[in-house]
This record gives structure tokens, C-alpha cells and sequence, in this order.
């Protein structure tokens, strides 16, 4: 069963624990996701992975619900703390976790902050701490809010999906639109807010992407190979 951090007494913290850290945002997922869709996956990840390891040895700490979101900015609702803030609470977090914990994860949900874990870790990683970070990345997805994130949200909450709003977005892949929503952010490209369709979404595939998801987050930590910046390296399937 998993063990939350928040929910836990000092004398109960195992010496030496593996802490996971979700990390989401809070910004517009189109008409008919939560806000907070990143920070639940990444929570979800979390938890799932904890209770797929060694039964002790691991903590999954409170999720940072607030990250860097400038390219959704201009729709209401959104909160970004920006990159240089975010980096700064990743690596003092870090520091702080390393005073008693064995190895500290962060579990990343939004790929708006990936640059910034890159460069935090790398950091704590060159000052000594048994820190990294790992994405929850589905191969072959469509970029936010489209079919794979609102079939996620369907298999965890499906009651905070609003179907009925459900609509396409800019469909074409996030390396053609990724100048312009540097440039310009997403409601330029897509006033809707959505990258990709949420049609044919379902619970039962949310559920297969959550299982490779923490299928593939165990793989890492097991193997707990760390490249230069800061991520754990894929691990072959067994």
C-alpha cells in the first residue's frame, strides 16, 4: 500500500527512502479537462509506482501543483510561477529531501517544465545529491489535451470531464507547432486550448497508458541510470 508523505508521522519515515516528487501545473486543458489534469497524472504515477516497489521503501511527496505554463498564459484560469522560480523550489526542495532521504525523483507531468528539471538537476546532481527526474511520456500521444490526456482523465476522474465540450484543436504534431507556440503561446495556434482530438478517447485507454506509464517509471527506478541532465535513461523491458 502506497505511503504519503503528508499523511505520515517522523518516527514512521523509513531510513534512507526513495521520495517521489509529482510535479504538474495548473493551466487550461481546453473546455473539458481540469486545470490540474498534469499535476493529477503525475500524482497518479506516483502513487502507482510506490506501490508497484519494495513495501517501505518508498515516500511520495505532496505534488507541486504550479509550474511553468507561459505558453498558456493567455487563457484565464492559468497559473505560472515561470521558469526561474520553478527551478529554484526543485533544487531547495532537493536540498532539503537529501538531509534524510536516500534518493529524491521528481515525476514530471507537464512538458513545459522538462527544460527546467533539466537544468535544476544538473545542479544538485554536480553538487553530490542522489536526485532525478522522469517524464510521464506516452509515445505516440497527442500534445495536451487531446485523445490520450482526456482517456487518462477518464480512467481517474472521469465525473471532472466535460465531453460534451470536447473539441478538436491543431492536430499536427508538437514538433511543426513548437515555433509558433514559443513565439506566439497556444492560443495562437489553437483558441480552444487543445493540441489534437479528443475523439475516441476512453477510460480503458487511459487505463493501458497508465499502466505503461508506471510500467516504465518502476523500469527506471530499478535500473536508476542517470544521464548528464538529470533524467533516468530508459530501462529495457525484461
Amino acid at each position: 500500500m502506497r505511503r504519503a508523505l503528508g499523511d505520515t508521522v517522523w518516527p514512521a519515515v523509513p531510513s534512507g527512502a526513495l521520495v517521489l516528487v509529482p510535479v504538474g501545473s495548473t493551466e487550461q486543458h481546453g473546455p473539458h479537462l481540469p486545470f490540474d489534469t498534469d499535476t493529477t497524472v503525475a500524482l497518479v504515477v506516483a502513487q502507482r509506482t510506490a506501490d508497484a516497489l519494495p513495501r517501505g521503501s518508498c515516500l511520495v511527496a505532496p505534488a507541486l501543483v504550479y509550474g511553468a505554463s507561459g505558453e498558456h498564459a493567455d487563457f484565464p484560469g492559468t497559473i505560472s510561477v515561470g521558469h526561474e522560480a520553478l527551478r529554484e523550489v526543485i533544487v531547495e526542495l532537493a536540498r532539503s529531501l537529501s538531509l534524510w532521504a536516500g534518493r529524491v525523483l521528481f515525476v514530471n507531468g507537464h512538458g513545459g517544465n522538462a527544460a527546467t528539471l533539466d537544468t535544476g538537476l544538473a545542479l544538485l546532481r554536480a553538487e553530490g545529491h542522489e536526485a532525478a527526474w522522469t517524464g510521464c511520456e506516452t509515445p505516440g500521444g497527442d500534445a495536451h489535451a487531446g485523445r490520450t490526456e482526456t482517456s487518462l482523465m477518464l480512467h481517474l476522474a472521469p465525473e471532472r470531464v466535460r465531453l460534451d465540450a470536447a473539441v478538436a484543436g491543431d492536430t499536427r504534431p508538437l514538433a511543426v507547432l513548437l515555433p509558433d507556440l514559443m513565439a506566439h503561446g497556444v492560443r495562437a495556434v489553437s483558441p480552444s486550448g487543445v493540441l489534437g482530438d479528443p475523439a475516441g478517447a476512453s477510460a480503458e485507454e487511459g487505463r493501458r497508458t497508465m499502466d505503461a506509464m508506471v510500467s516504465a517509471t518502476v523500469r527506471r527506478i530499478t535500473a536508476w541510470a542517470v544521464d548528464g541532465r538529470g533524467r533516468l535513461a530508459e530501462a529495457e523491458r525484461r
